[in-house]
């Protein structure tokens, strides 16, 4: 069986099992933190002296739910206690697994761009993996140092880290690559949180009360602050796991500043929502978060190349001789360079490549990202040449 079959096969088991245990994960997150925020004091006393300092009424599915949140631990232990950590560890363990597949096993075609950089596949591995250490290291003695002190200047502070994370990896890896692994970085971050202070605070506090001692509030203050971190942190890292499909937003010549922006407008629309489950409406938080999203989205719009006027128009043989040379290694019903044609896009007929004319212009003229990190070596007079013939309409 062919190589290259199995590493496409590979991914997608991986990239579907990621995607399950990432919703499961997500899901969790969402709904526990909705629930913190909507519990209400109990009116029955009983439940008061039970210690239960909040509860909800819900209902689901045709059923009635009455979850209770004890305001430090309950007086006996339950002998089912359910622990929620699995989808965390599944989700970071598929994804790490799938990046090796995509981009490590695969570093000299999605690693490097020699547009960018000139450095190796190894060093772009290398590169990769010390960004998810470094990232989670530097995240942990932050809230360390300031979590309990000033949440603003710890979010100010690891915002200007990620950006300074994000504008490296732009000048070193490809853009798709450098996107990939600042929100692996922070994925890396979220399971981190639950593997070294989540967990673990709560087995401590299980394993004080079988004991029978008492409980710090602050160990459950301090679980729940991290929780809440990673709840912050899900839409900017979503949003990097599906750039790779947006060229616009990673091929742009500040594509640090756009990815630092869409994530920054992401976390203010999570703020309106997470304050919304106290019953707090501010819509400016949504509004900015909206508002710095399509202005990214308005400022990174591909412009129409600059065409010299007077040059002739290339004819569909030369255009198609043009494609065949650079292209069809990748898009084509039996390509040479992949397993299959890539996204699915084949230009190796005349009718394909009229098919596909707004694509082939819009990567290989206004983006420049195709072919992928020019490995067949496309001239910017080919480039041109499929600018004039497209703006010409592409006959």
């Amino acid at each position: 069986m062919d190589w290259s079959y199995l590493i496409d096969a590979a991914s997608m088991l991986l990239r579907w099992l990621h995607l399950i245990v990432g919703i499961a994960w997500i899901g969790a997150s969402f709904y526990f933190v909705w629930l913190d925020n909507s519990l209400k004091p109990p009116k029955d006393p009983k439940l008061v002296e039970d210690g239960v300092g909040g509860e909800l009424w819900a209902m689901h599915g045709g059923g009635f739910y009455n979850p209770q949140k004890y305001a430090n631990t309950p007086k006996h232990l339950p002998e089912d206690l359910h622990f929620f950590f699995w989808p965390s560890y599944t989700t970071w363990i598929t994804g790490f697994l799938l990046i090796s597949v995509l981009y490590y096993f695969q570093a000299a075609t999605w690693m490097i761009d020699p547009a960018v950089s000139s450095i190796t596949p190894g060093q772009s591995v290398l590169i990769g993996l010390a960004t998810l250490v470094i990232g989670w290291v530097v995240y942990d003695q932050l809230a360390r140092l300031l979590i309990e002190r000033s949440q603003l200047l710890f979010a100010v502070i690891y915002v200007a880290f990620v950006a300074l994370v994000s504008y490296v990896l732009c000048n070193l890896l490809a853009g798709r690559a450098a996107y990939i692994h600042v929100g692996a970085m922070i994925a890396t971050t979220m399971s981190a949180n639950v593997f070294f202070w989540i967990i673990p605070a709560q087995r401590r506090q299980v394993a004080v009360m079988k004991e029978g001692g008492e409980v710090p509030a602050i160990w459950g203050k301090r679980a729940k602050q991290r929780s809440y971190h990673n709840n912050y942190l899900t839409l900017p890292v979503l949003f990097a796991m599906i750039s790779n499909h947006y060229a616009s937003t990673y091929s742009h010549p500040h594509a640090w500043a756009v990815l630092i922006l869409i994530m920054l407008g992401a976390v203010l629309i999570r703020h309106f929502f997470n304050l919304r489950h106290k019953g707090i409406i501010r819509y400016e938080y949504p509004a900015t978060g909206l508002f710095i999203i399509l202005a990214v989205l308005v400022w990174i719009a591909p412009k129409h190349a600059p065409i010299a006027a007077g040059k002739p128009v290339p004819a569909m043989t030369e255009v198609k001789a043009i494609i065949d040379a650079r292209c069809t290694g990748c898009h084509a019903e039996k390509p040479t360079l992949m397993p299959t044609a890539q996204a699915g896009v084949m230009l190796d007929t005349p009718e394909r490549i009229k098919q596909h004319a707004q694509r082939i212009y819009e990567r290989s003229v206004q983006l420049k990202t195709m072919p992928l990190g020019n490995v067949t070596k496309m001239t910017d007079e080919e480039r041109e040449k499929l600018g004039i013939w497209f703006q010409s309409g592409a006959k």
